[in-house]
């Protein structure tokens, strides 16, 4: 039922379970991204961009000395996040059009990159920007794409293409894709969003067989003085 509806539909399906489904963002991931951000903080005021369930409150508890936000379309999401997190803020909001203006120090996103499409990024990453008060921090870890040689990398490259079977057959459309944000793209289409971009390893996650990192920080940073 939920692959066979839109985004916000199959989420508000699959809410009341979500955290012990893979989809979860794993808490190792979360607290090695606390963990970097912590020598940069502390920070006020913190937004979690399409938090779901609101794992990534977990991050912003721990650097944020502010109020901290979560922003999702999914109602059923914001039901169990604000069933978790009682003391958070939540808004609902497409995220392609996110209803905040300077008002936040540190934005984060977990996991919800593949579900823009490439033309969809720059709408997103405008809105986090506009989010942002001068000097503020989007933060975002993106893994490293599995080797060619790995079943990883064909299990991955197969469920999307099931996705866009799916989509091309079946409205409305779900845009949930593994392989369309790869780094150099994560970073180009925020640099044009305004953005001052570094990465730094998640070196707690580990490397691979190459000795690259398993996991990077993107760090985007506004500038320092209103545009």
């Amino acid at each position: 039922m939920q692959a066979l509806s839109s985004v916000e539909g199959g989420y508000d399906l699959l809410a009341p379970k979500f955290d012990r489904t893979p989809f979860r963002t794993p808490d190792g991931v979360l607290d090695a991204t606390a963990g970097a951000l912590r020598p940069l903080g502390p920070f006020g005021r913190g937004l979690d961009v399409c938090t779901g369930t609101g794992a990534g409150m977990r991050v912003l508890d721990s650097v944020c000395q502010g109020p901290v936000t979560g922003v999702d379309f999914s109602t059923g999401m914001l039901t169990q996040a604000r069933r978790a997190h009682a003391d958070a803020g939540w808004v609902r909001a497409d995220a392609r059009a996110l209803p905040f203006a300077g008002g936040f120090d540190l934005a984060v996103s977990f996991g919800a990159l593949g579900h823009f499409l490439p033309a969809e990024r720059p709408a997103l990453f405008a809105g986090v920007y506009r989010a942002l008060r001068p000097g503020g921090v989007f933060a975002i870890p993106v893994g490293a794409p599995p080797p060619v040689t790995s079943i990883w990398y064909w299990a991955l490259a197969g469920f999307d293409l099931a996705m866009r079977v799916r989509n091309t057959l079946w409205w409305p459309a779900f845009a949930m894709y593994y392989r369309i944000c790869p780094l150099p793209v994560v970073r180009s289409d925020l640099t044009a969003a305004g953005f001052t971009v570094t990465t730094i390893p998640l070196a707690a996650l580990g490397r691979r067989e190459d000795g690259s990192p398993r996991y990077r920080l993107v760090l985007a940073r506004t500038a320092s003085t209103p545009d």
